[in-house]
């Protein structure tokens, strides 16, 4: 299911999925960024825009891959998909499960209805996020304690993550980012919460395998594919600033491609000079542009092809002309020289 918003809309991000993978994706649209040094665990993805749109730890159509330090694959899923099954978890009233009893976990405290149940670390970690609250020690709560999250997080310890899918936003300005940690809103202000994750600093360096703003068409050139960075510093936040411009190119058929191309900018800021606001992670800020381009194959006239023909022949005789009169020139200079050394 795409994560839909009001219409119009902008579709971003476009990769062609692994053939392996091919059945997860209804759309070619797609992005692939790959993070060298940031386990897939604790890695979110997030989208909002201007118009109050956000769409938080964006989970539909994500695919991430688990990378070794060399780069090799250790494991492929669907965020979301694959949270490990506990026994005998303790029940919200304070008992363990028994025997044909129904399981309803504790929120501890995030209940937002008294038959609200959290039967997960996720479920948990979601509910603290809709109260606004930051999950200080996991270990703290049965269902992450029971799954083993913050194991977890020590075994994926110096992996890497690929993740890519496809995603649609609203048709205005906007962003979306990658960055640890499970985000929610605080007083209107936009927060991931890292505490759980007991680190002081990530490394986001990263590689993006590919990332372009709708369809392919002939031609296009996507300035961010293949790009590279590499994080010096113990932390930061690295921002790029995207110009969208749409674009249509219509076939030699009459086949018209809605799509885009961008411009971009980059910037990094250092946790050092960004404390309290920062945030570390890869953000990728976009607007519109009000002008649109359009590109239109056609076929050349007869008339245009004898245009052309009749350019090509006349500048051969032309170059022609000119060539034949220097050797002849030449020929007669050297004949009137070598004749006046003859007779003198």
């Amino acid at each position: 299911m795409k994560i839909s918003t009001a219409e119009p809309s902008l579709v971003v991000l476009s990769r062609s999925p692994p053939p392996s993978l091919c059945s997860f994706f209804s759309s070619p649209n797609s992005f692939d960024v790959t993070f060298p040094a940031l386990a897939c665990s604790i890695l979110s993805l997030d989208a909002m825009d201007i118009s109050g749109e956000q769409h938080l730890d964006v989970r539909h159509d994500i695919i991430k891959k688990r990378i070794d330090a060399n780069g090799n694959v250790i494991e492929a899923r669907q965020d979301g998909i694959g949270a490990p099954k506990i026994e005998k978890p303790l029940q919200r009233h304070g008992g363990r499960l028994e025997h044909n009893e129904t399981y309803c976990g504790s929120c501890y405290g995030a209940e937002t209805s008294d038959d609200h149940c959290c039967n997960s670390c996720e479920e948990v970690r979601d509910a603290y996020r809709r109260k606004g609250w930051g999950l200080s020690n996991p270990d703290m709560i049965d269902q992450c304690k029971r799954e083993g999250f913050l194991q977890r997080i020590k075994d994926e310890e110096g992996e890497g993550c690929n993740v890519y899918g496809f995603l649609e936003v609203n048709k205005v300005a906007g962003n979306f980012h990658f960055a640890p940690g499970k985000s929610f809103q605080q007083s209107n202000v936009h927060i991931h919460d890292l505490l759980s994750f007991q680190k002081d600093s990530y490394n986001i360096s990263h590689k993006i395998n590919r990332l372009a703003f709708g369809e392919y068409f002939p031609g296009v050139l996507n300035p961010l594919d293949g790009v590279h960075w590499t994080q010096k510093t113990p932390s930061g936040m690295y921002q790029y600033f995207i110009k969208v411009v749409p674009t249509v190119y219509t076939d030699i058929n009459g086949h018209a491609i809605q799509s885009n191309q961008f411009s971009v900018t980059e910037h990094y800021r250092d946790a050092e000079f960004t404390y309290p606001q920062f945030l570390p992670g890869v953000f990728f800020f976009y607007d519109l542009s009000p002008i649109k381009v359009t590109f239109t194959e056609e076929h050349v006239s007869f008339l245009h092809f004898l245009t052309n023909v009749c350019a090509i022949v006349g500048g051969i005789f032309t170059v022609s002309g000119i060539v034949d009169s220097f050797i002849y020139h030449g020929q007669r200079v050297i004949k009137k020289k070598s004749e006046i050394g003859k007779f003198s």
